[in-house]
């Protein structure tokens, strides 16, 4: 699955139904149920699922909402899958792991690549709002979030090996990721590697952990620095944003915005939300956002008409107020009920997907719902997994 991510949807659907179908035929399936039934994270993450689901009950539009169901089916089957006995051993949970951070890499690398190839271009292009080409069908904001979880597995994976080398290579990985990010200058993989720097400097700090790692993590506080002094991509995207902003702060919306496009469909979305407090159904809500466009923003072309940029007011959208509590419900629960090991990770990773959750329509599109509920699920199950004493 890990890999069709980087190939094509149509083998990341297959992937996903291949592994389904594996996870649930055999004699103890009822038993499974059971135990996804008495698991409250993860019936938690099923709710994802069923609130579009059950708002087919106010929609109108049955062909959207089916095609909105459609895509977030992963969220139920996923936590069904998980939800059984199987596991894997240790070192296979660290061969995954490793091959994970390989497939970022060759990303990193092919996305660099691009930038090898074109470098005035696409300097040029940071001033209009355009950024490096990535994997994931150009999906930057997706592309960078997996980079910072990234990482988050290369420190984690750090502390479970005992081989120098292996320290080393991942040490390295980490600087390497950490100056991508800079380079791609993507905000949402920025700043969910700063929200993830500040979590463990702060765990560091009470739990006084070696002081050379807590350096580490201070010094990665300079990188804003450094990349604004030597790297031209970082420098005209600030310049972009800062732009962007002004015009926001003036009322003046252009074409081809970015932080414009983003606060005008939440906008949508708070206005939606407060003409419908039980929601409009997940079949009905793009049109009614839509319809507040062609009231609002008649002039802004379908292209730029975003779903609101913020899970909360999607799930708003869907149910109302209830479709708020219960997302908010589900994203609080993995932090009040953590893993039995490598909590300041499993907490830093729960913190980037409600960073996420807060910015962009994360678990609208097939990527989005397979990197949220497969790398979560993966997560709790591995570091959940009992040692070999227990």
């Amino acid at each position: 699955m890990l890999a069709c991510l980087f190939i094509s949807r149509v083998a990341l659907s297959a992937s996903m139904i291949f592994f389904f179908i594996l996870t649930i035929f055999h004699k103890s399936l009822f038993q499974q149920f059971k135990q996804f039934g008495g698991n409250i994270f993860l019936i938690c993450i099923s709710l994802l699922f069923f609130i579009p689901l059950i708002s087919g009950l106010w929609s109108t539009n049955l062909q959207e909402w089916i095609e909105v169901v459609r895509i977030k089916l992963p969220l139920l089957l996923f936590p069904v899958a998980f939800a059984g006995s199987w596991t894997l051993t240790e070192k296979q949970w660290k061969t995954v792991a490793a091959f994970f951070l390989m497939l970022i890499f060759l990303g990193c690398c092919w996305s660099l690549g691009q930038y090898f190839q074109n470098f005035k271009g696409v300097q040029e292009g940071y001033l209009k709002a355009k950024v490096l080409n990535t994997p994931l069908e150009n999906d930057h904001i997706r592309f960078s979030w997996l980079v910072a979880v990234g990482i988050i597995c290369c420190i984690l994976l750090k502390e479970k090996v005992q081989q120098k080398a292996a320290q080393i290579i991942l040490l390295g990985l980490v600087i390497f990721y950490a100056c991508y990010l800079h380079v791609l200058a993507a905000r949402m993989g920025l700043l969910c590697f700063y929200v993830f720097v500040l979590i463990y400097a702060i765990w560091a700090v009470l739990k006084k952990v070696n002081v050379k790692r807590l350096f580490l993590f201070i010094g990665f506080g300079l990188l804003p620095l450094l990349a604004w002094l030597s790297l031209p991509t970082f420098q005209n995207r600030i310049k972009y944003i800062v732009y962007d902003l002004s015009n926001v702060r003036a009322g003046v919306y252009q074409s081809g915005s970015n932080d414009g496009a983003r606060l005008l469909s939440m906008q949508a979305g708070w206005d939606v939300l407060q003409q419908y407090p039980l929601g409009t159904g997940a079949g009905d809500l793009k049109f009614r956002i839509n319809e507040w466009y062609n009231t609002y923003v008649p002039n802004l072309s379908h292209g730029e008409r975003f779903l609101p940029c913020n899970e909360w007011l999607i799930y708003g959208g869907f149910a109302g107020w209830i479709g708020i509590l219960l997302l908010s419900v589900t994203l609080l629960v993995p932090f009040v009920r953590p893993v039995k090991h490598d909590i300041i990770f499993w907490h830093s990773l729960n913190a980037i997907v409600v960073f996420s959750f807060l910015f962009d329509m994360s678990i609208e599109a097939q990527f989005g719902v397979f990197i949220y509920s497969a790398i979560v699920l993966w997560w709790w199950k591995w570091l959940n997994k009992q040692s070999t004493h227990e």
